[in-house]
């Protein structure tokens, strides 16, 4: 299997060519064997297929041309694993010998590690002879034309060096004809008519050397307006009195590859001949080789006071070490505005500028400006920084570009270009050469730069913003007032431009305390006014970025801005907007780091999420925008989210806490992407917990009282499941304020029920009483009989709690009467099975058998596994007061499974304590201690005191019984305190039975 990039693209398997299918396929091939084992990313390869205006099908298209060009290499021979698919991106898994490249950078680094200069020219010899004629010359694109430059550059540099090393062991005969070939395609490159010129002074040719000098002196005078360099000048002037340490030294051996090779092409010398301006194996190197009069230090001043930033410096350091690894390294950081990416960049500059003793040049870009700065007026700037100027500057950008290119071969020069705008105008600025590194600051993902590292900079973390702040304000204003600090610090939200200006207002009013710039920027509304100080300005530094925006993406900023300080799943955009193709509005913000991807969550979705800074300004952005329009936004995005609340109830474990839908119609997103969410639906209402109450919170905010009440009692069955009874009373009392202010009744009715029950479950009885009471009064009055019957059955938990069974009993008949009649199977399954609890604290237990028989009977009817579990748990009860305890501890093993594959933990402890009340009746302490314990464990977490209670009571009988009276007394002691704070709350002082339902 051999596959070939260095010269016409090539793939072979058996002797056979692989046939590709196009030119799509060829440019895939290409753009995977440039990266060999390496992911390549999908965003690459949609830049390699299209360079710019890609379709909205880019990746399926993308996808297809993979999937063939994998399919013509299996046909051929090719293993299936030979290009494998990861998440977002394609991997082609290549040995070093099946690709030309990868032999050819092989053979490279073998060079740089031989011990003689004989060695290394066989090496170089060996990396020339992978090459078949101009890299990818059959393959068209400009992502792919410039990765070809690139490598007939390193092929340039490498014939350069490797004839430099054959001259220097006296083979000046042998290489005349390539030097001279050499310098033809690089008429300006000093270095090659050095080597020349020595070669032909060594063949005792003395004239055709003066010659040659005397060619290039004019070439470079006519077409540049330069004259050569002094060591050029003074290599002249040596030929001219002929200096006799110009001769040769004796021929060494011809490496056997020579021969063969004699027209190929190679790297460039290592950093420690680039830096001492001698080329390793040669003896004339230290007066022929080129060297800039004066290097070029452009960089701007460092920041004195920078902090932290730590891994993204570690990071930017190991690229620019000048390892074999990192020989041409591009690195592009970053961020959203006022992030700090020109000072870490600056920094990192300034800290590396040691490896780059040919210069560095810096080159703002503009982008975010009111007037980018044109790629060829900037190719101007850097030419005239490197001596060339006048008309000896080309006109064409390409010209411009490939001169440009050409003075920086063999140099190790570093260049930064700051505040990039996209990748068209930074590709001409790139050196095609090994030795020079490129650093990027841009507020866009560059994807379409070949081989870029990409940076992501956020906020400093909160140590680094205090240590930024400290600095410049003066640790003992600091020390005075860190509360202060700390608050000023969370307004700026660590963002280094807005705590610069923070910084910059105390230092110029020292009388000021800290508590005064507090007060001045704690209120959002006026934030970015406060946070100006002369030219700096947060505002103006996303406004910067807001210009580069399309307008679509501008008003997607500042709808999102109105959603809240969340963080968001990315199909919000799509409702907001009223558009399907809400990702690829996203994708711009992402990409202009105005909207931050900040994690995946368990189901593989991606979150994204505004710095507080930057929804500031997306709810300025909004505030022109029509209130009926901004309203109809925010309706589109709660409808989707309610619908899919409502789909995942329906997949989570029966209850009967889902209300009846009201008039909100929902709004579905594509099948598929539900489909995906909705794999796992405790999952996903894990992942949108937060997001859930934001949007209970976000309709009462706009007025929208029927969305906010069935987004509260929508996620009433998932809150009672995981326990969740903070999240539930939050949004619940939020609604429940909402519909009684608008009159809505039927809301009301259905809020102050599930209020009802989070009371009971918290051991609140008089609040439960007053909550159910109150929901039931409200059903009768708007006829909502299935309503009546679940609040009169939470009431008669209640009554059976207390310890008024009568009551209880009443209320169970009643509500079961009503569920019968109104045809709720679900409703009639729960309520026989109270009524056979009922029964059997009667003492009726042939009553009670009938009952639960009944309730199990239609509980797996309805195929509701939660429910069939709950009546087996309260039937081991039966069992146990039967003499039977085994069979009682079958019933609740077979519960306690299903409670914990559905993840109840609350049911899973009312589970446990029955498990532990019969093994204490059997008097088995050793069984007994560790349920109850867990199950009293359970009930702490989640605020259920009463049945806590009970754990421990039994846990202190069973210690007296076994003789532990000091432990009796220390668990006994525990449930007493239990007892009594449900007493205080209730205003009772009669200890309340188990309330579990």
């Amino acid at each position: 299997m051999k596959f070939g990039l260095l010269g016409p693209l090539h793939a072979q398997i058996a002797e056979r060519t692989v046939p590709l299918n196009g030119p799509r396929q060829a440019k895939m091939l290409a753009a995977l064997l440039i990266d060999a084992n390496t992911i390549v990313s999908m965003e690459r390869l949609v830049a390699v297929m299209w360079d710019n205006d890609a379709p909205a099908t880019a990746v399926r298209q993308v996808q297809d041309a993979v999937s063939g060009l994998r399919r013509n290499l299996v046909a051929c021979g090719a293993p299936r694993s030979l290009i494998s698919t990861h998440r977002g991106g394609y991997e082609i898994h290549v040995a070093r010998v099946q690709l030309d490249l990868l032999e050819f950078d092989h053979e490279r680094n073998l060079a740089q590690r031989s011990a003689t200069p004989l060695e290394r020219a066989g090496a170089l010899r060996r990396a020339l002879a992978c090459w078949r004629g101009n890299a990818l010359v059959d393959v068209s694109g400009g992502v792919l034309e410039i990765e070809a430059a690139r490598l007939n550059e390193r092929r340039a540099a490498t014939h350069k060096q490797c004839l430099a090393i054959e001259l220097g062991l006296g083979r000046h005969r042998e290489v005349i004809d390539e030097l001279t070939d050499l310098l033809r395609e690089h008429p300006y490159d000093e270095e090659v008519a050095q080597h020349l010129i020595v070669a032909l002074y060594r063949c005792r040719r003395q004239g055709e050397a003066l010659q040659a000098y005397e060619r290039l002196r004019r070439k470079l005078a006519d077409e540049l307006g330069v004259d050569p360099t002094p060591p050029l000048q003074a290599l002249h002037q040596r030929i001219l009195t002929a200096d006799p340490a110009l001769m040769a030294p004796d021929p060494g051996p011809v490496p056997a590859s020579a021969s063969a090779s004699a027209q190929a092409p190679a790297p460039a010398p290592d950093p420690e001949t680039r830096a001492s301006g001698t080329s390793s194996g040669t003896p004339v190197a230290a007066t022929a080789g080129t060297a800039m009069a004066m290097p070029v230090r452009q960089l701007p001043l460092d920041v004195t006071d920078f902090v932290g930033r730590d891994e993204a410096l570690a990071e930017l350091a190991g690229l620019l070490d000048g390892s074999p690894a990192h020989r041409a390294p591009v690195a592009v950081v970053v961020g959203g505005p006022g992030v700090g990416k020109s000072s870490l960049v600056t920094h990192a500059a300034r800290l590396a500028s040691a490896g780059f003793p040919d210069g560095q040049l810096y080159l703002n870009l503009a982008a975010t400006s009111d007037e980018p700065r044109d790629p060829g007026l900037m190719l101007a700037e850097a030419l005239r920084a490197l001596s060339i100027a006048g008309s000896a500057i080309p006109n064409s950008l390409f010209e411009r570009a490939a001169l440009y290119r050409s003075l920086l071969v063999d140099r190790r020069m570093l260049v930064v270009l700051d505040d990039a705008g996209g990748a068209d105008q930074v590709l001409p600025l790139l050196p095609g050469a090994d030795g020079c590194a490129v650093l990027i600051t841009s507020r866009t993902l560059l994807t379409q730069l070949p081989g870029a590292r990409h940076i992501d900079l956020d906020v400093l973390s909160p140590a680094e913003a205090r240590e930024l702040f400290t600095g410049i304000v003066g640790r003992q204003r600091v020390e005075r007032e860190p509360g202060e600090a700390d608050a000023i610090l969370d307004c700026c939200g660590n963002l280094p431009l807005a705590i610069r200006i923070a910084s910059g207002k105390l230092t110029g009013r020292p009388a000021w305390s800290l508590r005064v710039l507090r007060e001045r920027i704690e209120d959002e509304s006026r934030r970015l006014a406060e946070l100006r100080i002369g030219d700096l300005s947060v505002r103006a530094s996303v406004e910067l970025s807001l210009r580069l925006l399309p307008a679509d993406a501008v008003r997607a900023l500042g709808l999102l801005g109105l959603l809240g300080a969340y963080t968001l799943p990315g199909w919000v955009v799509g409702p907001l907007l009223d558009r399907p193709d809400g990702d690829e509005v996203l994708d711009t913000l992402v990409d202009a780091s105005l909207v931050r991807l900040i994690a995946t969550d368990a189901l593989g979705e991606p979150r994204y999420r505004l710095h507080d800074l930057i929804r500031t300004c997306a709810v300025e952005i909004a505030a022109p925008l029509a209130t009926a329009d901004k309203r109809d936004a925010i309706v589109r995005v709660l409808s989707v989210w309610l619908d899919l609340v409502r789909r995942g109830t329906d997949r989570l474990p029966g209850g009967l806490l889902a209300a009846a839908r009201g008039s909100t119609p929902g709004r579905s997103l594509p099948d598929a992407v539900v489909d995906r969410l909705m794999v796992d639906a405790f999952g996903w209402f894990d992942a949108e917990r937060d997001n859930l109450l934001g949007a209970v919170k976000l309709a009462v905010d706009w007025g929208l009282d029927e969305l906010a009440w069935e987004l509260a009692a929508g996620t009433a069955t998932y809150y009672d499941h995981r326990c969740v009874y903070q999240d539930w009373q939050h949004g619940h009392r939020l609604a429940l304020d909402a519909t009684e202010a608008a009159g809505n009744a039927p809301g009301a009715s259905v809020l102050l029920r599930g209020l009802g029950q989070l009371h009971i479950y918290q051991d609140e009885f008089d609040r439960a009483t007053h909550a159910l009471e109150s929901s039931i009064e409200l059903c009768r009055d708007i006829g909502d009989k299935r309503g009546e019957a679940l609040s009169v059955a939470m009431l008669s938990t209640v009554s059976r709690v207390q310890g008024r069974d009568d009551e209880a009993l009443e209320r169970v008949e009643q509500a079961l009467a009503i569920a019968v009649g109104e045809g709720d199977r679900h409703i009639e399954a729960q309520l026989s099975c109270s009524m056979g609890v009922m029964r059997l604290m009667q003492g009726d237990l042939d009553e009670a058998e009938s009952w639960f028989t009944g309730a199990l009977r239609l509980a797996r009817a309805l195929d509701d596994e939660h429910r069939v579990a709950v009546v087996l748990r309260r039937f081991s009860r039966l069992h146990d007061r039967r003499g039977d305890p085994d069979e009682a501890l079958r019933c609740l093993r077979q519960a306690l499974t299903t409670f914990e594959k559905l993840a109840d933990e609350r049911c899973a402890g009312y589970t446990l304590l029955e498990v532990g009340r019969v093994h204490a009746g059997r008097n088995d302490r050793v069984q007994a201690g560790p349920a109850l314990e867990r199950a009293a464990g359970l009930f702490h977490r989640h605020g259920d005191r009463q049945d806590e209670a009970t754990c421990w009571q039994l846990v202190g009988d069973l210690d007296a019984a076994a003789g532990y009276h000091h432990l009796a007394r220390q668990h006994h002691e525990r449930a007493r305190q239990l007892w009594q704070a449900i007493g205080d709350i209730n205003r009772t002082n009669t200890p309340a039975q188990p309330s579990s339902p």
